[in-house]
């Protein structure tokens, strides 16, 4: 089962994002998914094998360029995470095509996303869902003081 996160859900959703993003904190990724889930334009969806929260994807809308893509807003991708022992089970797609429908409802012509260039698992998993690679880049920085 999938189903949007409400305010209720913050710290179910949070706990999730720290096992993606594990160089985070619990109480920061609480803050974030409260406004999430309290905002319009964007949106945090779980999925559930029986009472258990296994999976969740963060999407939101975006109105700045969006590489390769046409149109505006898009609606993109922030974040996608199945639990190791539920993959390969359709969770991944299930998520990403209900952020998909919930774009559509937002007016969205285009869906993006991107991942790191080492991260080859997210790659694939991209591809395996359906995107379409359109650029890749290396960006700088450098300090002024």
């Amino acid at each position: 089962m999938i189903r949007q996160a409400r305010n209720e859900d913050a710290q179910t959703a949070a706990q999730l994002a720290l096992l993606l993003w594990p160089n985070n904190t619990l109480m920061a990724f609480m803050e974030e998914m409260t406004l999430h889930t309290t905002t319009e334009n964007t949106a945090i969806f779980l999925a559930y094998q029986g009472l258990e929260a296994v999976g969740f994807a963060q999407c939101q809308l975006r109105t700045d360029y969006v590489e390769g893509t046409s149109s505006s807003p898009i609606g993109y991708l922030e974040g996608l995470f199945v639990k190791e022992d539920y993959r390969g089970h359709g969770l991944a797609k299930q998520l990403v095509a209900t952020c998909e429908q919930w774009a559509k409802m937002k007016g969205c012509l285009e869906f993006a996303s991107d991942c790191e260039l080492h991260n080859l698992d997210s790659l694939a998993v991209h591809q395996k869902l359906g995107f379409t690679e359109v650029n890749r880049i290396i960006c700088f920085t450098k300090s002024l003081i």
